[in-house]
């Protein structure tokens, strides 16, 4: 088993390889993930905006709200 660990003498360079490829895997995965919750965040920020102003515009005009 420490023969596998030791990689046949390149463990110091196969192991940090590793390291940063799960790394970079990890930050990509959450990176996707913020960018979607600040996506969604966002669109509903708009779609509140788009209400109120179809709100203000209904009251405005008299006409009856939706």
């Amino acid at each position: 088993m420490s023969h596998f660990f030791a990689m046949g003498g390149y463990a110091a360079y196969v192991w940090p390889a590793y390291a940063v490829f799960f790394i970079v895997l990890l930050a990509d995965t959450l990176a996707a993930q913020w960018r979607r919750r600040r996506e969604l965040a966002e669109l509903r920020r708009r779609m509140n905006r788009q209400t109120q102003r179809q709100e203000r515009t209904a009251r405005s005009s008299g006409a009856p709200p939706r």
